[in-house]
């Protein structure tokens, strides 16, 4: 699985644990939101980022097109503007078939 979801949600999270979440370094996450005018993560006194759900959502579909399906960033900026429900809803599920198949394959260890 590319990501793991969390257990629990919270209403925001740092970029130390949204690069955990994805399985990317913070340098990536943080030139994602420089390329990306969609995230928007809020920022503290400290200058800190932090995440809301709607970032970690918008997060998901931009890992979906450049990870997953190998968009360039040109490309995957172009596909969120042109149709950005039917990526939405694509990446939403490609992750939903992800969670399937791990739990597929953790069934088959115990068996």
């Amino acid at each position: 699985m590319p990501y793991k979801e969390s257990e629990i949600e919270k209403l925001y999270y740092s970029i130390g644990e949204v690069a955990e979440i994805f399985d990317v370094n913070t340098s990536l996450v943080r030139f994602w939101e420089k390329e990306f005018d969609i995230l928007k993560p809020k920022k503290n006194k400290k200058g800190n980022r932090l995440f809301s759900q709607k970032d970690l959502k918008n997060l998901r579909v931009i890992y979906h097109l450049v990870k997953e399906r190998g968009f360039t960033l040109e490309g995957a900026r172009n596909k969120m503007k042109d149709n950005p429900t039917e990526v939405e809803t694509t990446a939403e599920v490609v992750n939903r078939l992800n969670e399937i198949k791990t739990f597929l394959l953790d069934l088959k260890s115990q068996l």
